[in-house]
């Protein structure tokens, strides 16, 4: 676009609802979306921060763009951001102590530490952290979820929503992601078991379940799928298509990789690894 022209006008009705990579891309479209972006505070209350520039962020960067809501910031979704620091975070949260969502998975150069300090201070007099995302932060334990449980006492009080192993990836209102593990009693999620006769609660470490469904499973119960999750005998019996040569099924967290055709027989990506060389991994690479 012409540094000159003006772009229309539903271009700056969008602004406040995009993450960060794709604001800082449109201040560099044109004069007029970059002034409106400079002089506007709000596309700037929720920060949400993801792939690509996540890998790249660093303190003195996210601090400089946290800056233009003049410390009005709200929500703070920092996603496998590893180079933030405790400092950064403490720098941030000190200069923005309205914020109301704090979500940092996967930012593993910040401490439990550095966590419990950020929170001390967002929940510090009237203002009270409404949802706090952690998984990822390592060496968490009980006594740091302890801190936090106290710091979040307010919304704690509130009952806490089920979470269901197969509906994990999904957005929930809970208050804090983690919590100690009824049988490990180490700091990670804890899943509910959707079975109306079953009240087992544990991480998927001590626990099984299905990736289907998110019941529990029994040591002779457990099933492969195709795509190496886990399924219980019931759903992999029901699960189709099956892969013409192995004879499992992808489970529902890879519909994406499904056959595309109406045609009932496909092969799995592992089966044609075996027969062409190529590993279904490198799409994660």
């Amino acid at each position: 676009m012409d540094q000159e022209s003006s772009p229309h006008e539903a271009m700056f009705l969008v602004l406040g609802y995009l993450p960060v990579y794709e604001l800082l891309l449109m201040s560099q479209v044109c004069r007029s979306l970059r002034d409106a972006l400079n002089n506007d505070v709000l596309p700037w209350l929720n920060i949400l921060v993801q792939r690509p520039l996540s890998s790249r962020l660093s303190d003195h960067t996210l601090i400089n763009i946290t800056s233009k809501a003049n410390g009005g910031l709200k929500t703070l979704s920092l996603i496998n951001c590893i180079h933030i620091t405790n400092h950064g975070l403490q720098t941030l949260v000190r200069q923005n102590p309205h914020i109301t969502k704090l979500h940092i998975p996967g930012c593993s150069s910040i401490t439990p530490e550095g966590v419990v300090a950020a929170v001390t201070t967002l929940c510090h007099g009237s203002n009270c952290l409404r949802t706090l995302r952690i998984n990822g932060i390592y060496n968490l334990n009980r006594e740091h979820l302890r801190t936090l449980a106290s710091c979040l006492n307010n919304n704690l009080q509130l009952e806490q929503q089920p979470l269901f192993y197969h509906e994990r990836h999904r957005e929930r209102e809970r208050i804090i992601d983690l919590e100690a593990c009824p049988k490990c009693y180490e700091a990670r999620e804890v899943y509910d078991c959707p079975k109306r006769e079953c009240e087992c609660r544990a991480c998927s470490f001590c626990i099984p379940r299905c990736e289907n469904c998110g019941g529990c499973i029994a040591s002779e119960q457990v099933e492969e799928a195709a795509c190496s999750d886990i399924l219980c005998l019931n759903c992999w019996l029901h699960e189709h298509p099956k892969c013409s040569f192995c004879n499992k099924p992808y489970c529902r967290q890879h519909t994406s990789w499904w056959p595309n055709s109406s045609d009932s027989t496909f092969v799995c990506r592992v089966c044609q690894e075996n027969s062409s060389g190529y590993t279904y991994m490198d799409d994660f690479m």
